[in-house]
């Protein structure tokens, strides 16, 4: 593969881009600053395709991204290619207002062909090329010139490994019929909705007790206030205000400015500077949240009791087995909030619809149905398929009942009764 040297000129970028565009793929990312500032500082831009790579200094003077961005966000020949790229996602965005698409994540697409939920990037050049990756330049200051011979090998290194994993990765995902299943994770990434920056929405990420609609209203208006502050001055929002004294404030409002200097987390001099002015106005301003905003209760189907709790603890269990038998992240499949409301009865759900239903929500909604039990054969767990008569099954509580009907001891398991083993490897699927 031939690696360029650094290009710093807007005309070095254009011809490296007119390559570029005539790939199937081109592997991305980027290295930022953003300790010191609100708006992450992009420094560095690696690309590469199976023919080249380069890095891209954004800082050099006169330097134009033009052709760089279109080919992100406009050419949809060009599949690109990220690693945990989110935060890539998020710079592309704040610079072009889109997101590069069509888009692969390898992090996420390692949920379809193995267990591992999000497998670093060093981890999965490992696993796939057997190559150690030097961290050395992991943690280094990007936004300094002139970057060293190191760091930008670091950095190449990025999307070179990148380049050559895709290919297998692949391979792998046609050759399991895998593929389909991420198509919505993929678009989830690419989706600007997930990018745009609304500071009337800056209150979700709090955590607020209560629900008191005054408290949210003004927690609200300060979340607001401040996520505009950080903005202008391009700086941390937690440097403005960490959200526990936000939180604080929201619930306990002071009456006067010079109050602000008994909040913890405040200093002396909010009782007099012009950013405590402008909190205590907003503080005034602010109105009880309209009911049509009001957070939703947490849900969880419905309430579940001993029992419901301990069928969505069978369904865990179920689920884990699932995981490891066909090597695949459980996230994929679905979480526990959706475990429970299956078991407090709800059926409206991802999990039984599409592929998730072929794979795991059938047996899941057996389960529940009392059509799918678990046992232990040869020491080994293992699933059994249970043909019951209806009224034949008294509750697990019913301790009188049980009592009447104590089971002889010489008693078989029904004929209608098969297994199969949990671990099975039937799909004949190869693991890394």
């Amino acid at each position: 593969m031939k690696i360029h040297d650094l290009i710093t000129t807007t005309e070095a970028l254009d011809d490296l881009v007119s390559r570029l565009e005539k790939s199937d793929f081109v592997t991305v990312d980027t290295e930022f600053m953003r300790e010191n500032t609100y708006w992450p500082e992009l420094c560095l831009v690696q690309i590469a395709n199976d023919e080249e790579a380069a890095a891209i200094d954004p800082l050099a003077d006169g330097i134009d991204l033009t052709s760089l961005l279109d080919l992100m966000c406009d050419n949809e020949d060009v599949l690109k290619i990220f690693h945990a790229g989110g935060q890539d996602v998020e710079i592309i965005y704040n610079l072009t207002g889109k997101t590069p698409h069509p888009i692969f994540d390898t992090q996420i697409a390692m949920m379809a062909i193995s267990q591992s939920e999000q497998i670093g990037y060093a981890n999965l050049v490992e696993s796939w090329l057997g190559i150690t990756v030097d961290k050395g330049a992991r943690f280094t200051d990007w936004s300094r010139r002139p970057l060293t011979d190191r760091q930008i090998e670091y950095a190449i290194g990025d999307v070179t490994h990148l380049s050559e994993i895709f290919p297998k990765m692949l391979q792998k995902l046609i050759k399991t019929g895998r593929g389909k299943w991420l198509n919505a994770e993929m678009e989830k990434l690419a989706d600007p909705e997930n990018y745009r920056n609304d500071p009337t929405k800056a209150w979700h990420r709090i955590r607020a007790a209560g629900r008191n609609p005054q408290v949210l209203g003004r927690l609200k208006a300060l979340a607001a206030w401040r996520e505009e502050e950080a903005q202008h001055k391009d700086i941390p929002r937690g440097r403005i205000m960490r959200d526990e004294t936000l939180a604080d404030i929201a619930s306990h409002p002071p009456k006067k400015q010079v109050d602000l200097a008994k909040v913890r987390g405040l200093s002396n001099a909010w009782r007099e500077n012009d950013i405590g002015k402008r909190m205590m106005r907003v503080l005034s301003g602010a109105e009880p949240l309209p009911k049509s905003e009001m957070p939703t209760k947490t849900k969880r189907g419905a309430p579940l009791g001993k029992e419901g709790a301990l069928v969505a603890d069978l369904l865990k269990l179920l689920l884990k087995i699932r995981s490891r038998e066909i090597d695949i992240a459980s996230r994929l499949l679905t979480k526990s909030d959706e475990l429970e409301a299956l078991a407090a009865g709800l059926r409206d759900l991802p999990i039984l619809k599409g592929w998730r239903y072929d794979v795991f929500g059938q047996d899941a909604l057996e389960l529940v149905e009392g059509k799918t039990g678990f046992a232990v054969k040869d020491g080994r767990l293992i699933m059994t398929h249970i043909d019951v008569a209806e009224g034949d099954a008294a509750p697990a509580d019913d301790a009188d009942d049980a009592d009447d009907a104590q089971a002889k001891p010489d008693e078989m398991p029904s004929e209608g009764e098969r297994s199969r083993e949990s671990d099975s490897d039937s799909n004949g699927e190869e693991r890394e």
